[in-house]
């Protein structure tokens, strides 16, 4: 399969890692895109099929297919773009896990062998401001995760907000696909995070499944990007 050349509203595909350690068998692929520079036929133009929306919503959804195309293509030799499922989330091929994710003119999107890595979730927040973050920690944080940050600066505890945010969008992503159960951010919380390995450590508040019961307790990555939290979630085989 030939792939079309990028739209302009898309930076050429880059590859770094930005995590502080890796993840065996994983790609992940990353593009700035600017929504003023999406044209009316980009999307027929990169073999994506088109979705509605105000540019914006058009601009992050092409940028993140792109990206995931070529992380597929990269693991599995076969270019091929995720549909959109009944539930909005990718329908990624059987033999990979991967998730995309989108902000403030980044995408990115991660695959790796299902054989390796059977969830994946990939979420990237700005970090949120003061007010913001003070505005909606009561739906983000459980009481034990406000204890954790009592103590803390009002920059500190707005960047332990949007970490917080960040990792839970990352573990519903990687185990929404595992369960098909929703579950919010209140059925979940950080235990703890090692800022020298940008890791953190979180667990389930509620029974997702009988492979998943309240308790278990799950492994998380994160790094700072531009002003951005990006985190990852990744379950092995």
């Amino acid at each position: 399969m030939t792939i079309p050349p990028l739209p302009r509203c898309c930076t050429p595909l880059d590859d770094h890692w930005p995590f502080a350690r890796p993840l065996a068998g994983a790609q992940l692929i990353s593009t700035h895109f600017d929504p003023t520079r999406l044209a009316d036929d980009d999307y027929r133009a990169a073999g994506v099929p088109a979705v509605r929306g105000v540019a914006k919503r058009q601009a992050e959804h092409l940028a993140g297919r792109l990206c995931a195309r070529e992380a597929l293509r990269r693991v599995t030799g076969v270019a091929s773009v995720p549909a959109v499922g009944e539930d909005r989330a990718p329908q990624w091929p059987a033999q990979v896990s991967g998730s995309i994710t989108h902000g403030q003119g980044w995408a990115a999107a991660i695959v790796a062998p299902a054989r390796q890595w059977r969830g994946l979730g990939l979420d990237v927040e700005g970090i949120l401001s003061s007010e913001r973050a003070e505005r909606l920690v009561g739906e983000i944080l459980t009481n034990d995760e406000l204890a954790l940050i009592a103590d803390l600066s009002p920059a500190q505890r707005a960047w332990r907000i949007s970490l917080t945010f960040s990792l839970k969008e990352s573990l519903f992503k990687a185990l929404y696909p595992l369960v098909l159960t929703r579950f919010y951010f209140q059925e979940a919380e950080l235990l703890s995070i090692d800022p020298a390995q940008q890791t953190a450590r979180l667990r389930l508040l509620v029974d997702l499944s009988d492979a998943w019961p309240a308790g278990s307790e799950l492994n998380g990555h994160y790094a700072e990007l531009d002003e951005q939290i990006l985190s990852l979630v990744a379950i092995a085989a």
